[in-house]
């Protein structure tokens, strides 16, 4: 993950002012290598300016983008599903992880209410450290040996999640308190913790607590998610975490905020399945209006309107990116392949840069790492041809596809009193199913419209572009598509046969 709100670095996009090697930015103007002559080269004071978009990678959910969609009132799950597109809700079947601490190489630590040690008590005032597989009690932080046991790891007296404080294990001296327990997995100093207490101490370090005081709650619960579903999906495939960038900054105690730690609780088990396992959630800060696709559709991001990187410019000398590419001096730099999603054309995908020492062509990612540049979403300013479109897939503008349970409590109550209350709990149910469905990837594909009561007000009717869904309190949700949506109607549909009881989605 790279280019969070939260540590983010600013960079002035002036070389004079960066004081850089000409490994960097580029600016100004250059004609495209077709009209150039090949003893045509570049001045040594000729500037490149590039028109760029976002802060990040831009695959997955943009946070600035969350941020602004919460304020327009989305809800955590409408803006997960419109980043996450085909993913589905889940639980958490894994509720400990093991968290290496970079920063620490000994466990030494005392509790206010206690501890446990090698199936053993350690009363308050007593303090615990660990040495070659072997715990030392003692008397206080430095008092006297009390006895010593075989242990790997120093326990709080309750491992489960969101403990009050007393039960905190905090490290003798800097009193830094960690939730769960602390020791050392393959011979680092780690944290075994539940997983959502471990997200307690990653979204304030990883997004900005004061989005929750301007409407902004929900962008957080849905980074909780994300970040619950992202270290369970690196798990899963063989990543060991830790605390820091390379998987997600983590902070303990001392990083947390009540205003994330209420993102998290109101959010606690909650991740988002892809393909029945953890989805791979990767976030960025920006996604410049657009986000890039990958594991999930491209969409377009209209929240990230708000982020402060939404548009950008950077301007540098030809000689500078030359050097970055290797090109001795340069005649042309171009973008010559691009999404053809947002802004001017979409997200660079290849950059071809030309010099007097040959032409190199790398991927956008690849030039937005030489360059040093906030994003891949930029285009080259005064380029003389348009880059070949490659556009991947997309997907809708509203969340997810989704039915907007919101938008439904305005409605009045129609033919009977409780329809509201019926409309509320059947749109819950198709919404749940068309998630175990797999969303817009699966057989109903996108919803058309929202769900309305059945006009004799004992169920609910939702439309789809492959299906229908139909809900009743005794029948529960069921879709039809196809030939068994065909013959139900052709039967009579729900006035004649009443609510399907099961599914038919062929």
């Amino acid at each position: 993950m790279n280019a969070r709100p939260r540590h983010a670095r600013t960079r002035s996009l002036s070389l004079a002012a960066i004081g850089l090697l000409p490994a960097l930015l580029v600016g100004g103007l250059l004609t495209a290598p077709r009209v150039l002559h090949d003893d045509v080269v570049l001045s040594a004071g000729s500037e490149v300016t590039l028109i760029g978009h976002g802060h990040g990678h831009g695959r997955g959910m943009g946070q600035w983008g969350a941020y602004g969609y919460a304020q327009k009132g989305w809800s955590a799950t409408q803006i997960l599903r419109h980043y996450y597109g085909g993913t589905t809700a889940g639980k958490v079947d894994r509720p400990e992880i093991s968290v290496i601490l970079t920063g620490k190489n000994s466990v030494n630590v005392h509790a206010d209410a206690g501890m446990r040690v090698g199936g053993q008590m350690v009363a308050p005032g007593q303090a615990v450290s660990l040495s070659g597989g072997t715990a030392t009690i003692r008397n206080g932080c430095g008092g006297g040996v009390v006895r010593s046991v075989p242990a790997q790891f120093v326990e709080p007296i309750n491992m489960g999640p969101s403990r009050p404080p007393a039960e905190f294990l905090k490290y003798c001296g800097s009193n830094q308190a960690y939730r769960g327990a602390l020791g050392f997995d393959g011979g680092r100093a780690a944290n075994r913790i539940h997983i959502d207490d471990y997200v307690k101490g990653v979204i304030p370090k990883e997004s900005v607590p004061g989005w929750a005081d301007s409407g902004g709650l929900e962008a957080l619960k849905a980074q909780a998610v994300a970040a619950r579903t992202y270290a369970l999906a690196a798990i899963a495939g063989g990543k060991r975490i830790d605390d820091t960038q390379n998987s997600q900054v983590y902070g303990g105690v001392a990083g947390e905020d009540p205003r994330t730690n209420r993102a998290a609780d109101e959010t606690a088990g909650q991740i988002l399945l892809q393909g029945g396992k953890p989805a791979f959630t990767e976030f960025s800060a920006s996604t410049g209006g657009y986000s890039a696709g990958g594991r999930f559709p491209a969409v377009r991001d209209d929240g990230d309107t708000v982020s402060p990187n939404h548009n950008w410019t950077a301007t540098i000398s030809a000689g500078s990116v030359g050097s970055a590419f290797g090109v001795g001096a340069l005649r042309a730099l171009e973008v010559v392949e691009a999404n053809g999603l947002g802004a001017e054309n979409g997200r660079a995908i290849k950059v071809r840069a030309v010099g007097s020492g040959g032409t190199v062509e790398v991927s956008g990612e690849e030039a937005r790492t030489r360059l040093q540049l906030k994003s891949s979403f930029f285009s080259v300013r005064g380029q003389a041809f348009k880059p070949r479109i490659v556009t991947p897939p997309t997907g809708p503008d509203s969340p997810g596809g989704a039915l907007d349970l919101g938008s439904l409590m305005a409605l009045p109550e129609r033919l009977l009193p409780g329809s509201s209350q019926l409309l509320s709990i059947g749109t819950d149910a198709i919404n749940g199913r068309f998630d175990e469905l797999g969303g817009i990837t699966g057989p109903l594909g996108q919803a058309i419209g929202v769900p309305n009561l059945t006009p004799d007000g004992n169920g609910v009717i939702a439309l789809f572009q492959r299906g229908m869904m139909f809900f009743s309190p005794a029948t529960g949700a069921h879709a039809l598509v196809g030939g068994g949506l065909a013959d139900y109607l052709a039967a009579g549909g729900q006035p004649v046969k009443g609510f399907p009881d099961r599914d038919r989605l062929r």
